[in-house]
């Protein structure tokens, strides 16, 4: 904004807080006549802003925080979701990241910025001097950035509430175990682990230190797969009869971790195989009963020494369901699923991708075929997983996918790697309970 001074007719830059500040003036007095205007003809920004820093100064430092603002168009019209009204920054509970991957570089420190109750207030890596540049690009104090080695010091960090593990599948249990000693909540990616028994360790540390272990579920926060999930348990197309999934993806040649089984667990059923296997049984919230499955990997290709590239498996449910899945590190990148209802069908393409998903559901009302699909704004997963598991911590509830999910999936796949070596279906327990391994349902925040 610009203003001709009384000593010049030259103009000088408004800084945009005297703007907002001036605007505000005009919009309270303008149309009442008491606008007062300078000789220069500008108004009184620094009377106006003392005042507004008067104000303020007398604001209570607790209490509601959440900001209304009147309508802009008319009831017919579509409304905004409003001010998204986070948390007081001091109120947030604070995250620490251990690992410094893409994944928390690319995904999880951006989520932040739309995250209403988490925070990142500590770092953990391997790379002091990478760490260093990200800790300053997000504000993050130099004596709160750990290594591997002094990971265990984050019990002297009051600020961390939450330590969320983004390492190889490997390390997951060592420092859940850590963690929860060290006296924090942990929130850990998914594979939970590389077996059952280092997932029952896990599970039984963070119940030792009574802190929450949450396994990093995102597609169950998602709106439209909860979406999709709500329409399956109302059987809004009468009940369901097949599922097919599927997610495959084609890995770079350039040995990584994800190659190695020791540090893996396996290849492509842990990895990405298991977004098929854990979104079936969210749907459904049914645990399956028996499954099959085989695999196979191509001869000659560096990248499938030690893991599977290729795996397809089928599930059976109480219910009667059959859901066909298969999973691959070689072939060109598809996730979807599509559910398959008496009357209808609910497509989800893509569907496991951290952005721009996208659901379709035909059927045929009075005979006639319908594609219907649902709009909204998108919302950032990971940051509806970090602030579900935030107010977990606050509200002293179980998350939704606590340790027990993730224990349960690693059952499973440990079933599908024998049906696969022995090519026979494989028994599992029958789990009559709906929802048995998950916790309090996340709220829906707008």
């Amino acid at each position: 904004m610009l203003r001709e001074t009384a000593a010049t007719p030259a103009f000088e830059a408004i800084p945009e807080a005297d703007c907002d500040e001036s605007r505000r003036q005009f919009i309270n007095h303008a149309g009442r006549g008491l606008l007062a205007v300078s000789v220069a003809g500008t108004l009184p920004v620094a009377a106006a802003k003392a005042q507004a820093a008067a104000s303020a100064a007398q604001a209570p430092a607790t209490g509601p925080t959440d900001v209304k603002l009147p309508p802009l168009n008319a009831p017919t019209e579509p409304q905004s979701a409003g001010p998204p009204n986070p948390d007081p920054v001091d109120q947030r509970v604070g995250f620490a990241l251990v690992g410094l991957g893409h994944l928390t570089l690319e995904e999880l420190l951006p989520a932040f910025a739309h995250c209403k109750h988490a925070k990142p207030v500590a770092l953990v890596s391997g790379d002091a001097d990478k760490m260093g540049k990200i800790a300053r690009q997000y504000g993050i104090k130099p004596s709160s950035c750990y290594s591997y080695q002094t990971y265990d010091q984050l019990k002297n960090n009051p600020e961390v509430e939450v330590i969320y593990i983004v390492l190889p599948n490997s390390m997951h249990a060592e420092f859940t175990v850590r963690g929860a000693q060290a006296g924090k909540h942990i929130l850990c990616e998914k594979p939970m682990a590389n077996s059952v028994k280092e997932c029952e360790e896990m599970i039984a540390a963070c119940k030792k230190a009574g802190k929450k272990l949450m396994i990093a579920y995102r597609i169950q926060y998602e709106p439209l797969n909860r979406m999709a999930q709500k329409m399956v348990r109302d059987k809004t197309y009468g009940p369901t009869k097949l599922i097919e999934m599927v997610n495959t993806q084609n890995q770079a040649h350039d040995n990584q971790w994800r190659h190695k089984k020791a540090l893996a667990g396996g290849g492509a059923l842990p990895d990405i195989g298991l977004y098929c296997l854990n979104t079936t049984r969210f749907l459904l919230g049914e645990e399956p009963t028996e499954v099959s499955a085989s695999i196979y990997s191509t001869p000659g290709d560096a990248r499938f020494k030690e893991v599977e590239e290729n795996v397809s498996f089928r599930l059976r449910f109480p219910s009667g369901v059959m859901a066909s899945c298969v999973t691959g590190y070689g072939s060109f990148n598809s996730k979807a699923y599509t559910v398959h209802a008496e009357t209808g069908s609910i497509r989800m393409d893509p569907a496991f991708t951290y952005h721009g998903l996208h659901q379709e559901r035909v059927h045929a009302p009075g005979g006639k075929e319908l594609k219907e699909t649902p709009g909204g704004d998108e919302k950032n997963q990971f940051a509806l997983e970090m602030d579900h598991m935030a107010e977990c911590v606050r509200q002293n509830k179980t998350p939704y996918t606590p340790g027990e999910e993730g224990l349960q999936d690693q059952r499973i796949m440990e079933a599908i790697y024998q049906s696969a070596k022995e090519n026979k279906p494989v028994k599992l327990d029958n789990v009559r309970k709906i929802d048995a391994f998950r916790g309090t349902p996340p709220t829906d925040e707008a």
